[in-house]
């Protein structure tokens, strides 16, 4: 049997985390879907959202970057806090080192605040940073750990610092 991360229990949570989570993400739709959906999921689980996704496709018109919101390309590298877009490669060993938000995703959140995006807080942000794999939070004994890794190209950056 295959280990996961701990939060991987549910079917619908366990085929987001093995096809997903954490992969490098650079289509502007999914980045804008990835975003919209991490903001709704505050105080909710990730299952609920999960469930909705079909529903929130249809609500915001497939996530149509161009036409909800018009980021050019060195803006998107700034909001993603790094002008090269390589991923952090975090060697978490248990769900409870992972933080829940960091100086980038409190940077990012202060971003969105002045582009006029509300409900995008620092903990929401660092959530969208790792669906969309711009960090590599999955524990190194998971079996996606190594493949996210690898995804992420050559020049990829490994911390173990606890940047909250």
């Amino acid at each position: 049997m295959r280990r996961r991360c701990g939060w991987a229990r549910d079917p619908l949570d366990v085929q987001h985390h093995d096809e997903e989570w954490g992969v490098p993400e650079h289509d502007d739709r999914r980045l804008f879907e990835f975003l919209i959906l991490e903001g709704a999921q505050a105080g909710l689980s990730w299952l609920t959202i999960l469930r909705k996704r079909d529903a929130y496709r249809r609500a915001f018109a497939g996530f149509d970057v161009e036409r909800m919101a018009r980021f050019s390309d060195s803006d998107v590298r700034r909001l993603l806090g790094d002008a090269g877009g390589t991923p952090i490669q975090n060697a978490w060993t248990s769900l409870s080192e992972v933080p829940t938000e960091t100086d980038v995703s409190r940077a990012l959140s202060r971003d969105l605040g002045k582009r006029g995006f509300r409900f995008v807080g620092p903990t929401i942000c660092y959530a969208f940073m790792q669906s969309v794999g711009m960090v590599n939070d999955h524990v190194v004994d998971c079996f996606r750990w190594a493949t996210v890794r690898r995804l992420a190209g050559p020049s990829t950056q490994d911390t173990t610092s606890r940047r909250r």
